[in-house]
């Protein structure tokens, strides 16, 4: 099934740095409830704590407390000028849209919380030493688990060190992304998956439903502009459901979409002005992309990096090759359970939401054309390149998925006479040519279902 909202809030959420902090100062809140009330206890004989429960006078604890709060307040600061380094680097070298998967990295997050949780726990107990009906109150347990949360800060700095000094390294930022990307097809083809529902089928059929709407059907405008980040097709359904309609999405997720201008088209048209006032509830959009729905968005930005890397300012043909294996093998994964779901149906089995389709050869060209165009006069590239869609051959399920490759095979092999004047390069790059065109088809004896694309 599709990712559902809660898909796309809890992603949105992740990629805060506020969110883990803030639920573990309220866990700090709570711990520090839990031993006063323990203190409490032993302070009025309830209860008789352990003999090394013994924080000394109250002068003593409002000391051990007073320098604990200060240093983890400073090792906050340091640990947030880190982060802030970590990002304006990343920033710098990878671009700017790498900055979410640094923001949304839960290890940064953890230790940030642990210390402001540390720091709060602190204060709070700091608070409770002072005068009760039968003496000084010295929170003895609090205190000792103040002690312990340092000794636990202490780990957890020296793990925010080495876990800065390895996130930020170029190979594994590559690993990450191409992570994101791989659970990011993963769940397109979970979604594409045929339910109950789509088994069924009633009323019209797609291919009557697309040219009445192409005829007679009237368009929806965008009520904000923004990126569409995520699209509720459930709402959708109701909606047109609701409504006796069709609505036809023009745009999918990744796309940006102008106030005013089509986002969907609707028939009949008497209907468009109710799923106008209900469209608000179907999508979501914002100032950037997501992942959710949007695998498209991680190829943009191993992408990215490559281009940057192959720049006369970076010139570092190494990261660009190290990119290209990566997206080479997400192709891998794409190509072989590629089948897109572009209809949804009510429970009935009519067609309610025809969704923007998601072409395979939009996504080969996505992860190869900007690459290639920035690689002339690159025989390193061309060749890593070419013997990259020869991977993906063999992932292939129908003659249209290996013209896709071999067109772009063809197009670097163009792109390669122009550019390499030595010969003995030129050679090495058409002899990877070859091999990409030598790769025997084995479309031919898949089952017709897998052999056709949508």
């Amino acid at each position: 099934m599709w990712p559902t909202l809660s898909d796309w809030r809890r992603e949105a959420l992740r990629t805060t740095l506020w969110l883990i902090p803030a639920a573990l100062v309220l866990v700090a809140v709570v711990l520090f409830v839990v031993t006063l009330l323990v203190d409490r206890a032993a302070f009025h004989g309830s209860l008789v704590l352990p003999t090394w429960v013994n924080s000394g006078s109250p002068d003593a604890a409002r000391q051990v407390l007073s320098a604990i709060a200060a240093a983890v307040i400073t090792v906050v600061g340091v640990v947030f000028s880190i982060t802030i380094v970590a990002l304006t680097l990343t920033s710098t070298q990878f671009g700017p849209r790498m900055l979410r998967n640094f923001i949304r990295d839960r290890g940064t997050q953890m230790t940030l919380g642990t210390f402001v949780g540390t720091f709060v726990y602190a204060v709070l107990v700091l608070g409770a030493v002072g005068d009760d009906h039968r003496g000084i109150f010295v929170p003895h347990l609090s205190v000792a688990v103040s002690l312990v949360l340092t000794l636990v800060d202490a780990g957890v700095l020296i793990y925010f060190i080495h876990h800065v000094a390895i996130s930020i390294q170029l190979p594994q930022v590559m690993a990450s992304i191409a992570s994101d990307l791989s659970a990011a097809i993963d769940i397109e083809i979970t979604a594409s998956q045929p339910n109950r529902v789509d088994r069924r089928e009633s009323g019209p059929s797609v291919a009557e439903l697309g040219r009445r709407l192409a005829e007679d059907g009237l368009d929806v405008a965008a009520p904000s502009s923004g990126y569409l980040q995520f699209v509720r097709y459930d709402t959708l359904i109701a909606i047109a459901t609701k409504s006796d309609a069709v609505i036809e999405v023009l745009h999918r997720p990744g796309h940006f979409l102008v106030e005013g201008l089509p986002i969907a088209r609707v028939w009949p048209s008497s209907s468009a002005n109710e799923v106008s006032r209900a469209l608000k509830r179907g999508h979501v959009t914002g100032p950037h992309r997501t992942l959710t729905q949007d695998m498209s968005f991680a190829i943009d930005q191993l992408v990215e990096i490559a281009l940057r890397a192959l720049s006369p300012a970076v010139n570092d043909t190494f990261t660009a090759l190290t990119c290209i294996d990566w997206l080479g093998d997400a192709l891998c994964k794409i190509s072989t359970n590629w089948n897109p779901r572009t209809v949804h149906r009510d429970r009935t089995g009519a067609v309610r939401v025809i969704q923007a389709e998601v072409r395979y050869a939009r996504l080969v060209a996505r992860a190869v054309e900007k690459i290639r165009q920035s690689s002339h006069g690159m025989p390193a590239v061309m060749i890593r390149q070419l013997e990259s869609l020869t991977k993906v051959m063999p992932y292939t399920t129908s003659p249209e998925q290996r013209a896709v490759l071999l067109n772009h095979g063809e197009m670097i092999g163009r792109a390669a006479v122009e550019s390499v004047s030595e010969p003995s390069d030129l050679a090495d790059i058409m002899q990877r040519l070859d091999t990409l065109r030598a790769q025997p088809d084995l479309t031919s004896d898949l089952p017709a279902s897998r052999s056709t694309l949508p």
